[in-house]
């Protein structure tokens, strides 16, 4: 069984939307203007985001709302007018069918253009909810791609994008209906207080009276709801962890041979039953008000419903104004429920829109400290210098990276070593700026990292990551991710593939360079395997027209004759270029310029080969016990043994986020 959940609230994530209580009744007034401030101020988000997406939708929406407001008026009108004419005729005081014919030809006319409208303004609302949608999610798309690496390693941020992206879809269009309808609704409800007020200008105002408790009960637990679903993020993402967890193909292999399924699936209801248990107590909390509510109209209803009865039995008006007067009354009924249950939707509405507004307010911390930011110098050699760099992912509090002091000289050859967790990926990710070192700086041809403009920086490192990228798209397209910003070159895409020992495999592939890769998308996508994805990758590295090469582990899925094969391209490939290695297998050290041992975060050692070997410290310690295991292997049988991973460096990983942990 799975282990018993803690108790949990996601306060970083709730504060953000929830506005304080008020702790005494002076704070009350403020409490209501900050709750209407935001409230409008969401609401006027909302119509920006849709003029941007649309502005046609919105001007269609405004005639709909007069339109929706006046014709049940009209319809309920001549309604009234057929009941009376008709009553006549029965009581023989109508000779001729004419008029009734006429106004049946009117009534008919009237539902045939209501119908018309309606149906248009529905296929318009269809057509413009998409491109709202789609203007919505670009924009989160867009600004996801401004946001920083480190944001990615905090849960908070996961529940803001979670939430941002559940709602963007429908929520604004939906808001601007909710908000367009109230016109309508009101336009509608004063229609029919005026004809109300001819017979008791009393009735009306009774009606709106006894709504008073249903508006208080709808707002109250409309922010209820939506403060439980901010506090039960977490619990959401679990769920969906856990059930995506279930079918992803890359796992499904571990998943049935551990038999984990159970597990997973007992998780899964855990955490359901604890989220459901709360959520279920609002909905029959609130069930139980509104009970009490609708008891209360419905027997004022039936009092005004008797009063208007009795006046058409003792003749102080005709049977069709009964038939007016009782619609005008359960119209506005309708209309102050319709007020109602839309401005709470509409409040909800704002509420999650919240989230959509928080997360495009979110500023990343990865910019330029120059304005204009510093131009790279491109096809040149660099020199790379660390002075006393330390970090720390965000929200720890042990150094990854403790007083780093390096220099590199253009054209060299770096090879990084140690044990699984020393912080070697890490100081990539630094030299590269994906993050910020938390003390310290580093200089890229004497000026400070933080000062160049950002996509030059990029573009001047061809790299391969640990966890390098598996696309779904065919072969040809996997290596011209590599520089997207050039036309594609089949030419150079076969060199590139030559060069990292991929073109002999994939040649024999159906389509060759055209056939896709994975089956998301295609019936004919091809997996391959890990070592062939490696050499696509590596290949995508060898495609871009880079300065400075990083290599991550480039050749651990590789077997011994591939990777010693790509190390001779590498040899070609790097002339005239820095390059960076990080590597586990040392015989890739041997010809390094400069061997960076690190371990527990320090550089403990730092020369050629041959100097740390003669120095007889922790390289001469990897190596030897490296080489003995190779040379024990030939005498026992083939495979490499390597050391066994010792540990993972990088922040902690809350259970439930759906992040693979980081790999370094």
């Amino acid at each position: 069984m799975p282990p018993p959940f803690k108790r949990h609230r996601d306060d970083k994530v709730n504060d953000q939307y929830r506005v304080a209580k008020p702790k005494n009744i002076k704070e009350v007034p403020k409490y209501i203007k900050t709750i209407i401030v935001n409230f409008f101020q969401q609401l006027f988000y909302t119509f920006k985001l849709v003029w941007d997406a649309n502005k046609f939708v919105l001007f269609v929406m405004l005639f709909m709302a007069i339109f929706n407001g006046i014709i049940p008026v009209v319809g309920s009108l001549i309604g009234k007018e057929i009941l009376n004419k008709l009553a006549q005729a029965y009581a023989g005081k109508l000779t001729t069918f004419t008029v009734i014919t006429a106004l049946l030809i009117v009534q008919f006319a009237y539902m045939f253009v209501n119908n018309i409208i309606s149906r248009v303004y529905n296929v318009i609302m269809r057509i413009s909810g998409q491109l709202v949608s789609n203007h919505i999610k670009m924009s989160i798309m867009h600004k996801a791609k401004t946001i920083d690496v480190a944001s990615y390693d905090s849960p908070d941020f996961y529940a803001k994008m979670e939430n941002a992206s559940r709602e963007a879809g429908s929520r604004p269009i939906e808001m601007m209906r909710a908000t367009f309808s109230i016109v309508s609704t009101i336009i509608s409800a004063v229609s029919y207080i005026i004809i109300l007020v001819a017979i008791s200008p009393v009735a009306p105002l009774l009606i709106i009276a006894i709504s008073i408790p249903s508006t208080i009960i709808n707002f109250i637990y409309r922010r209820k709801h939506v403060d439980y679903m901010f506090r039960r993020s977490k619990d959401r993402r679990q769920m969906e962890y856990y059930s995506q967890t279930l079918v992803n193909k890359d796992l499904v292999k571990e998943v049935r041979i551990f038999d984990l399924s159970d597990e997973l699936c007992n998780r899964y209801q855990t955490v359901f039953k604890r989220y459901f248990a709360g959520l279920k107590k609002l909905i029959l909390s609130e069930s139980a008000w509104t009970l009490g509510a609708s008891l209360l109209t419905t027997a004022v209803n039936c009092a005004l419903f008797i009063f208007l009865a009795r006046g058409v039995y003792e003749g102080a008006y005709e049977i069709g104004n009964y038939s007016l007067y009782t619609g005008a009354l359960t119209s506005i009924a309708a209309c102050v429920s319709s007020l109602i249950s839309t401005t709470a939707d509409i409040y909800e509405g704002t509420l999650f829109i919240n989230n959509v507004r928080t997360f495009m307010n979110e500023k990343p911390s990865i910019v330029p400290t120059l304005n204009p930011p510093r131009n790279v110098n491109r096809h040149t050699g660099h020199k790379i210098q660390f002075e006393n760099v330390s970090f720390r992912y965000p929200g720890t509090d042990r150094d990854v990276l403790k007083n780093i002091n390096l220099e590199i000289t253009p054209g060299d050859t770096v090879v990084i070593v140690g044990l699984n967790g020393a912080g070697k990926t890490t100081l990539i990710k630094l030299l590269t700026r994906l993050y910020d070192p938390t003390e310290g700086r580093i200089l890229l041809d004497g000026y400070d990292l933080k000062e160049y403009d950002l996509k030059q920086l990029y573009g001047i490192f061809g790299i391969i990551f640990q966890d390098f990228g598996k696309y779904a798209v065919n072969v040809g397209e996997n290596i011209a991710f590599g520089q997207i910003d050039k036309e594609i070159n089949p030419k150079a895409i076969k060199e590139a593939a030559q060069q990292s020992d991929a073109d002999d495999f994939i040649n024999e592939l159906p389509d060759k360079y055209e056939t896709p890769l994975m089956r998301f998308f295609e019936d004919n996508g091809i997996e391959l395997s890990i070592g062939q994805w490696q050499k696509v990758a590596i290949a995508r590295a060898f495609y871009r027209d880079s300065d400075i090469l990083v290599l991550d582990e480039p050749t651990a899925s590789l077997d011994p004759m591939a990777e010693q094969e790509i190390f001779k391209q590498f040899e070609e490939l790097r002339k005239d270029k820095t390059t960076f290695f990080v590597s586990h297998r040392l015989s890739s050290a041997t010809t390094a310029d400069k061997i960076l041992v690190i371990e527990h975060g320090q550089i403990l050692e730092v020369g050629t080969h041959s100097e740390l070997m003669n120095k007889k410290g922790r390289y001469h310690e990897l190596f030897s016990t490296q080489a003995k295991r190779y040379v024990t292997d030939l005498d026992n049988g083939p495979g490499e043994k390597m050391p066994p991973p010792q540990h993972r460096e990088g922040p902690p990983i809350p259970r439930g986020t759906g992040r693979p942990p980081l790999d370094v």
